[in-house]
């Protein structure tokens, strides 16, 4: 059997002689072997999902990373969420704003918002939901069941400690809640005691019966954005699709979909006021971070992984595999902004540059003014 690769780069570096985990770094191999141009002490900004702590509940579960598992992410946490034909995810409300995005699957989304608007909608994997700070709604599986991820503009967000229904009438006086809906106190005798969080009912009737039942109505490019209808931007080397204040004023957080082509990178950029989390959702991936005081870190992603980018650090986006690789991002700001190397470069006197760079005419021949952040191989 052949060694595993060893920690050798040149003249740096020496073989491992004690205990080793050769799969974890096989999934790893710029933290097993960095690039020469990482350095200095860069925190990890990279968790899976497959270290993360599973909630198995009856007929689903949920895993969440957080500021506890990544201490960089301050201002965003993101859950992945399994449930199984007709299971419910309790009636409930945040402190924080939650977007969604459906990886597999069919689901219904229940809402009411402040103006009593009531939104029931089916979504398919690509669709995505903005359930904003304070507004109740609830999640159910249709036939097939499903999978999805949420964000939270919360890095201290913890999907263990929302506000349920359940709790709320477990924790009332009972003759408060008799007062309140103008019934006997002996209504209440049935409820549970605690919550149920994630629990088994019966799959929905059709979408038109509830509707009808409820009074309600579409409300799609409001809280529910259909995949296939967002817009997309197709660059050489890969594509972006882009959901923000600028089309969507609800928004408090912006939402990023990234294709890339076999050999295709997202360009070196950083945002200037927004923490970014990613979800990688297939394909093989590659970022190097860049912070002040000569610290950069390299890190590899496959699917179910999380990274994260704290504001105002530079960062590519690399496909290394073979298939296309496809990245959800997520942003604290409902405005999606960022800065790129090269149109900062090309804007500037070519003078200026050439002075900071030591460069010659190849550079500034190849730097580009206009918008294009995706770039072939």
């Amino acid at each position: 059997m052949p060694d595993p690769r060893q920690p050798i780069l040149g003249h740096l570096g020496a073989t491992i002689a004690g205990p080793r985990n050769p799969a974890v770094e096989a999934l790893n191999p710029d933290i097993l072997v960095p690039p020469v141009t990482d350095h200095g002490g860069m925190p990890n900004l990279k968790f899976p999902f497959a270290q993360a702590h599973n909630r198995l509940e009856d007929g689903g579960w949920a895993r969440e990373v957080t500021l506890r598992e990544m201490p960089a992410m301050e201002e965003l946490a993101i859950v992945n969420m399994r449930l199984g034909p007709g299971v419910v995810r309790e009636m409930h409300w945040h402190k924080e704003a939650e977007w969604a995005y459906v990886t597999e699957g069919r689901v219904r989304f229940y809402l009411v918002d402040e103006h009593r608007n009531v939104l029931v909608e089916d979504l398919g994997p690509g669709d995505l939901w903005l359930a904003p700070a304070g507004i109740p709604h609830a999640i159910q599986a249709l036939e097939e069941g499903t999978e999805f991820v949420l964000v939270f503009n919360d890095g201290n967000f913890s999907e263990n400690e929302t506000l349920l229904l359940t709790e709320l009438m477990a924790h009332m006086p009972r003759d408060v809640l008799a007062r309140n809906f103008g019934i006997s106190e002996d209504a209440f005798s049935g409820l549970p005691p605690s919550e149920k969080y994630i629990f088994r009912l019966p799959v929905p009737p059709s979408i038109e019966e509830v509707r009808a039942q409820l009074g309600a109505a579409t409300m799609t490019g409001k809280y529910v954005f259909r995949g296939a209808d967002i817009p997309k931007s197709k660059w050489p080397g890969g594509q972006t699709q882009i959901i923000d204040s600028t089309n969507f004023t609800l928004t408090p957080m912006a939402f990023l979909l990234i294709e890339l082509e076999p050999g295709g990178m997202r360009e070196i950029h950083w945002h200037p006021d927004s923490d970014e989390i990613q979800y990688y959702i297939s394909g093989q991936g590659r970022m190097t971070v860049f912070n002040a005081v000569a610290n950069a870190r390299t890190f590899n992603f496959s699917p179910g992984d999380v990274g994260y980018v704290p504001k105002n650090l530079a960062h590519y986006i690399e496909n290394t595999g073979t298939e296309p690789l496809v990245v959800l991002n997520v942003f604290s700001k409902g405005d999606y902004r960022d800065i790129s190397l090269n149109q900062w470069l090309a804007l500037t006197p070519p003078g200026l540059v050439r002075g900071h760079l030591d460069v010659d005419d190849r550079l500034m021949g190849a730097l580009r003014p206009t918008r294009q952040p995706v770039v072939g191989g």
